[in-house]
């Protein structure tokens, strides 16, 4: 059975969100790297990618979501993923993938929705 992406939004005040759910690869990373580029292109520059429903997560999706760090670091925008915690059932994956590979300490990670659309609230630590 294959397991393909999919990519909801919505807005909550100034933030674009994002849902994202399924297996985050190189046939499916294309799908999410146009929905970042088409958010930008309309004007949207605050942006929180949810990924607690990623239940698999290869390099290519990690360069996606470097390639919208940078996008957005370009526009002045600020990014957030959310990616629930280490006791999670899902989502966990992404999590220990973009700590093995270095790169998890250059995303604003928030543990749910509400934290990062509240811009009083705290990134997670690295």
């Amino acid at each position: 059975m294959a397991v393909t992406l999919t990519v909801t939004g919505e807005k909550r005040g100034e933030w674009t969100v994002l849902q994202v759910a399924g297996e985050l690869d190189l046939m499916t990373s294309p799908v999410l790297r146009q929905r970042v580029h088409d958010a930008v292109a309309d004007g949207r520059h605050c942006l929180v990618l949810d990924l607690s429903q990623v239940v698999f997560c290869d390099s290519s999706g990690v360069g996606v979501l470097v390639a919208a760090r940078r996008l957005i670091r370009s526009c002045r925008g600020r990014l957030r993923l959310i990616l629930p915690g280490h006791g999670a059932p899902e989502g966990t994956h992404v999590n220990r993938v973009l700590a093995a590979l270095g790169v998890r300490r250059l995303f604003d990670v928030h543990p749910d929705l509400g934290s990062a659309t509240d811009d009083t609230s705290r990134p997670l630590s690295a």
